[in-house]
């Protein structure tokens, strides 16, 4: 599983995803055992896949080690892994090719002068935490372990076409479109070769360079031109265009959409017109699967949101499946795309850490350029509910807005504040994100009360530090239902509470011309780990408006309605 179109007409690729050999290593002996060169004992599993779901595995945090054997004609190929949980070691007849940080974004890495016939790829995985994790230990979903997304073995030849980025600038009136298209090259021949690299935009011949490259050589060119008569991509008109790269021995093909997102005058505005967020935050996991998302679990998803009238989802708390991104590309869903930097698990001295910084300055790095290309994408996120009422928070908020102003492409930079009112950080946003759950957290009893006054008092804090013209949406709130536990009397954790409060909460928002959307918590309840010190019921965050079967909850029908109603109301 790759994307929902064929990257390459001209490539050989071949898929490793099925069986794979697999043992784990609890001592974590494998490297001076010598598992690099084969697995002394190992069982059978499914890559992708996470090793929690095999028997026996579910709390198993360490070292596991991955065996698959593959045929090759041989030369230079190139190996891409999709996602690996969370640290990965890559040996190919082991010899150490290359290693990765950072559980989801895709890494790669090329190797050159390979005999034809039979090879042995294994991969040392590691989800353990230490002081300069990203997430840290205390993290409130789980911490599954594994080869979660495709792996697959390409076989480059001659110049090759390793990445293609798509930057524009749209016209006042929308219908012209100033491209640049950033493309890197690569010659994986044992000569140098020159070749015709040409760009089309669906079947449009857009440029046109020659190339000159030695063996092994790298280059990036940056090829500028015109679009006319564009046609933006837009929720109710998702139009995509196809994008196509070509030399004389390979080429790269993607999609992607001409659109304008801002945050001006306290709106949010696509294409120039106001749009409010109907949205849900939503995690890749199920029981079954963990984070190894088949295809068709994603589409239900995805189903299931649309019928409820989303046009929004908040991918928390971290970058989600490629594939996925490509059905919301196709739906017209807006996407809020994040790294994994969540809260609570984050000291002063870890918010100040050079290493951990560089990493996330890193994942950052990585999902602008796997991501940048997806219309969907109109927001990037940067951390989730960290103690932003810290020095050391706004040097790491500065670096990383700065960052992804400069190379995030068109898009809306926020972060969610789960303490708006202590907030320092705020100047590093575009739009001002809010977590937070009065009615289910605390001893409130009249949650609409409650609600209804933090609206009025951080209104009056957005005008006191002047920053009334940027746009406010609640990044998070809910409360938790168990699915089938109903009462009469309407307490917390049954259906009815979970419904009543979130539908509340969404009539309040809708209401309040500060409020430019919502994204509640959660659309599925999550499998979430013992390290967060709270007594989840079952083992999972159950704030889900389905649950972890997408079975719906009482609070789904009352969202779909009231979502519906506001669709209504736009027209």
């Amino acid at each position: 599983m790759r994307r929902l179109f064929d990257e390459h007409e001209k490539r050989a690729i071949t898929l490793l995803d099925g069986s794979w050999d697999f043992c784990t290593d609890p001592m974590d002996e494998g490297e001076a055992r010598g598992y690099a060169t084969g697995l002394p004992t190992s069982t059978r599993v499914s890559v992708p896949g996470v090793w929690n779901t095999e028997l026996g595995l579910l709390e198993y945090e360490g070292v596991a080690w991955y065996e698959k054997r593959f045929f090759t004609e041989g030369g230079t190929l190139r190996f891409v892994f999709e996602g690996v949980m969370t640290e990965a070691k890559v040996y190919l007849d082991g010899a150490h090719i290359g290693s990765h940080y950072g559980g989801f974004c895709q890494f790669d890495m090329i190797v050159r002068n390979v005999c034809p016939g039979h090879h042995l790829l294994i991969v040392r995985v590691d989800n353990r935490f230490d002081a300069h994790s990203i997430p840290q230990k205390r993290v409130d979903w789980y911490h599954y372990g594994g080869i979660t997304r495709s792996v697959t073995v390409e076989r480059l030849q001659g110049i090759c076409v390793l990445y293609h980025r798509l930057d524009y600038t749209l016209s006042a009136d929308l219908l012209t479109a100033k491209c640049c298209s950033t493309v890197e090259l690569y010659n994986a021949g044992v000569r140098k070769n020159t070749t015709r690299v040409q760009g089309f935009l669906d079947k449009t011949a857009v440029f046109t360079e020659d190339v000159t490259l030695k063996a092994g050589e790298s280059r990036t060119l940056k090829l500028q031109y015109t679009v006319s008569d564009v046609q933006c991509w837009d929720v109710s008109s998702p139009r995509l265009y196809g994008l196509r790269v070509t030399t004389d021995t390979d080429d790269l093909i993607d999609r992607t959409g001409f659109r304008l997102v801002e945050a001006r005058e306290g709106r949010i505005l696509l294409n120039g017109r106001p749009i409010e967020l109907r949205g849900v935050n939503r995690h890749e996991d199920h029981p079954d699967w963990g984070m190894a998302f088949p295809q068709g679990l994603m589409k239900r998803d995805l189903d299931i949101i649309l019928d409820m009238g989303c046009n929004a989802i908040r991918g928390s708390h971290y970058p989600n499946s490629r594939i996925f991104l490509d059905m919301l590309d196709e739906a017209g869903v807006l996407f809020w795309s994040e790294i994994p930097i969540w809260g609570c698990g984050f000291a002063p001295e870890t918010l100040a850490d050079p290493v951990v910084i560089a990493r996330g300055l890193q994942m950052h790095r990585e999902m602008v350029h796997h991501y940048c290309n997806h219309p969907a994408i109109v927001i990037w996120g940067m951390h989730n509910e960290i103690r932003a009422d810290l020095p050391e928070s706004v040097e790491m908020s500065k670096q990383y807005y700065e960052f992804l102003k400069a190379e995030g492409g068109n898009r809306i930079v926020t972060y969610a504040a789960n303490h708006p009112m202590e907030d320092i950080c705020l100047a590093y946003c575009d739009m001002i994100s809010i977590n937070k759950y009065s009615g289910w957290y605390g001893k409130s009893l009249d949650y609409r009360a409650e609600w209804q006054q933090f609206l009025i008092d951080f209104a009056a804090r957005r005008a006191e530090l002047g920053m009334a013209d940027k746009p406010v949406v609640m990044g998070e709130f809910g409360a938790a239902g168990i699915y089938g536990h109903h009462t009469f009397d309407c307490v917390k954790g049954t259906e009815e509470y979970q419904a009543e409060l979130i539908g509340s909460c969404l009539k309040q928002f809708h209401a309040d011309p500060m409020m430019q959307g919502s994204f509640i918590w959660q659309f599925c309840d999550i499998r979430t780990c013992s390290e967060m010190g709270l007594d989840r019921a079952r083992g999972f965050n159950n704030k889900g408006i389905v649950n972890e079967y997408r079975k719906p909850k009482e609070a789904y029908r009352i969202v779909k309605s009231l979502y519906h109603r506001f669709v209504e109301e736009e027209k």
